[in-house]
């Protein structure tokens, strides 16, 4: 005898709102697809990427600030920044006036990295813009700064609700 799962007779409520979030993270994984093979090709994962790029425009960061600026959890980056220093791309040096803190430098391994990767970071982006419109990419940075702005700080890692 073949047992089946009972039926629920609860009728589905439908959500009369579009799914944000679900949205938000395909247009997030569509975007990633067109710079992957670039980040592969150069060795580096996404966050490492985000974590360069972050120094590479601010200079040295501790890593409270890398966790807010690169939407990384704390305890992931402890991680990711290992593996960066194994692989020579990031250095950490202790604050002198505060030896429980630390801040982050790129290596000068790293900032040839962003050297060789820029132009064709540069040249990503055209073609994105090139595709989508530059008047449409500018509205859309506008409304997510929006959005941003607006919803205040979250936590950096957090699951997404749906």
């Amino acid at each position: 005898m073949s047992r089946s799962r009972p039926r629920s007779d609860r009728k589905p409520q439908p959500i009369g709102r579009r799914n944000l979030p679900l949205l938000l993270l395909q247009a997030r994984e569509r975007v990633l697809a067109e710079f992957r093979p670039l980040l592969n090709a150069n060795g580096v994962t996404e966050q490492q990427w985000r974590i360069i790029r972050a120094l590479a425009e601010q200079g040295p960061l501790e890593p409270r600030e890398i966790v807010a600026r690169c939407g990384i959890s704390s305890p992931s980056l402890a991680g990711v920044l290992t593996r960066m220093e194994d692989m020579a791309l990031v250095r950490r040096e202790r604050l002198e006036h505060d030896l429980r803190r630390q801040r982050i430098w790129l290596t000068p391994q790293a900032d040839a990295l962003v050297d060789a990767m820029a132009p064709l970071v540069e040249a990503t982006y055209a073609d994105i813009e090139a595709r989508v419109g530059r008047e449409r990419l500018q509205q859309l940075h506008v409304a997510l700064d929006t959005l941003l702005a607006l919803l205040g700080p979250g936590a950096p890692g957090g699951e997404s609700p749906t």
